[in-house]
């Protein structure tokens, strides 16, 4: 990649070579399939299709979730989207969603399969669903989307702006990552002053805002995105802190961090998840062992 000073844009933009970086065998500038390649369907009435990166967390998630809380239709079958692999751009996965984006959800539990893609869609769908982590009056409901809208708007900062520039770019360019740096100490102190004084980001209930930021946010604070914690100084948002310490407590977070996981300890790596005992018995140092 050349740097800013020795290059000048063309008048018209042309894709003649790979991107360079961690991604540039699967970036191209058109959509659609690349390959047929039908999605599996499982016993449950949903079926996601998904992959153990900040957006897909969040929906196991509140899948986990809303089986702790009792929601038996919550039952659900996760299965392995290897993005680095392409698999988004199988037919069947497009045709779920054809911005070939991770995760993608089908609900298979009424007349006609219903897909749902975007994180923030499969989010409100799953609470408007099962009534559960939204609240009723207007005044909260307003402001769980108010921080579910916000994190959409704001993620592409963190992922797609420092996190490939810091972590994944072929070469480190000190404009854009100094750029996007103050943008994502700018959002961490956005987050920080308002839990300041709210236990979570609607007021003092937890919601599908806290369940959308926390695998973005909670993850940079706590130290497993892009292993940026000390250059961004992630301590000194004691708000944050504390915040993500109280979600990553619940039951329900260390069970969906799990799904669909393939990186860290083998035993917190769930791959795919077809049945609640899978936690117990389908882990990946589990797996290893029978093949040993």
């Amino acid at each position: 990649m050349t740097s800013s000073s020795d290059y000048t844009p063309p008048r018209i933009w042309t894709w003649t070579k790979p991107s360079g970086g961690a991604f540039a065998n699967i970036n191209r500038p058109i959509s659609g399939a690349t390959h047929d390649k039908d999605l599996p369907i499982g016993k449950h009435p949903l079926q996601l299709y998904s992959l153990g990166t900040p957006n897909g967390v969040k929906i196991t998630i509140m899948l986990e979730e809303l089986l702790a809380l009792g929601h038996s239709g919550a039952e659900y079958d996760a299965w392995l989207i290897k993005i680095s692999e392409g698999d988004q751009f199988g037919s069947g996965f497009v045709a779920v969603n054809p911005n070939s984006k991770i995760p993608a959800l089908i609900d298979r539990s009424g007349a006609a399969p219903i897909r749902v893609f975007e994180s923030g869609s499969i989010l409100l769908y799953l609470a408007e669903k099962f009534d559960a982590f939204l609240p009723k009056d207007l005044p909260t409901r307003t402001e769980t989307l108010n921080w579910l809208f916000w994190q959409m708007g704001s993620a592409p900062y963190l992922g797609g702006g420092f996190g490939h520039f810091y972590a994944y770019a072929p070469s480190k360019i000190e404009y854009a990552i100094d750029r996007f740096a103050m943008e994502v100490k700018r959002q961490l102190d956005v987050l920080d002053r308002r839990l300041a004084d709210n236990d979570y980001l609607a007021g003092q209930e937890y919601t599908i805002a806290d369940i959308a930021v926390f695998p973005w946010y909670g993850g940079l604070a706590k130290g497993w995105q892009y292993g940026a914690a000390e250059f961004l100084s992630v301590q000194d948002y004691k708000h944050v802190q504390r915040w993500a310490d109280a979600i990553l407590a619940r039951p329900a977070v260390k069970r969906g961090r799990m799904v669909n996981r393939m990186a860290g300890a083998p035993s917190e790596q769930l791959r795919e998840r077809h049945d609640a005992a899978d936690f117990d018995t389908r882990t990946q140092d589990k797996i290893e062992e029978v093949k040993q």
